[in-house]
């Protein structure tokens, strides 16, 4: 008997695994990604007895800021949570993540330069250069904007190895969009060091993971090593793929 193709394989309410993931999962995650427009437009109206805690301005600065480093924490966790678990189909799913983060992003600095600076730009510019967790944000931003624009297919044929280099980036971004959120806060800063306790984590895996792949290839390289030169060159194999 052979091994059903990964396609066909655990059928779930009559769909295949591709199936699945173009009419639940892909569906299912784009309107998860809109639940915190929904939330944030509850506290505005008052919709169920909700009001925001501080002015509107701020809290829209502050909701479409931390749902951005949401969904960036999110695409880092993709890589993880498919190694461990198997989900290979999980990857598929990043990009509409990582949309969903550099569009927050873009309502939040949009909130910050209309509604807070009234579209003054020499001011916009001022604070970029003159206030240092501003310019770390503002540094995160336009970061992000290459990661979105080339996010599609026919961009990552297009790029070939160099798209897997530039979305790196990503590593970056994530740095500093919880420094920015740490340096923002001004008191309570328990919520920014959770996001790098976690941020923490996931980069610490990756580095974990990345260390252990090389140590194989560390001992094939030894004279007279467990490892000969054709084994050496499937561990190199296994490291790229």
């Amino acid at each position: 008997m052979t091994a059903a193709s990964p396609t066909h394989a655990r059928p779930f309410l009559g769909l295949n695994v591709e199936r699945r993931y173009r009419l639940l999962y892909k569906p299912a995650v784009f309107l998860a990604g809109l639940v915190p427009i929904a939330w944030i437009a509850s506290h505005l109206l008052g919709w169920f007895g909700l009001l925001p805690a501080v002015d509107p301005v701020k809290f829209l600065e502050l909701e479409f800021g931390q749902t951005a480093l949401n969904f960036i924490l999110l695409t880092l966790m993709i890589t993880p949570v498919r190694q461990l678990a198997g989900l290979t189909h999980l990857p598929r799913l990043r990009r509409m993540l990582g949309l969903f983060a550099f569009f927050y992003a873009a309502l939040h600095f949009t909130v910050y330069v209309v509604l807070d600076l009234d579209l003054n730009w020499r001011m916009v510019g001022a604070d970029i250069i003159k206030r240092p967790y501003i310019t770390v944000g503002f540094t995160a931003l336009l970061l992000l904007i290459p990661l979105a624009v080339t996010s599609t297919q026919r961009m990552m044929r297009r790029l070939g190895k160099r798209w897997t280099k530039l979305h790196r980036l990503i590593y970056l971004i994530a740095i500093l969009g919880v420094w920015h959120y740490y340096w923002q806060v001004k008191l309570d800063v328990r919520e920014p060091l959770l996001y790098a306790g976690i941020l923490a984590l996931l980069l610490g895996y990756r580095a974990v993971r990345s260390l252990r792949k090389r140590a194989p290839q560390r001992t094939s390289k030894r004279p007279g090593g467990m490892c000969g030169h054709a084994v050496a060159a499937a561990c190199d194999d296994i490291h790229t793929a």
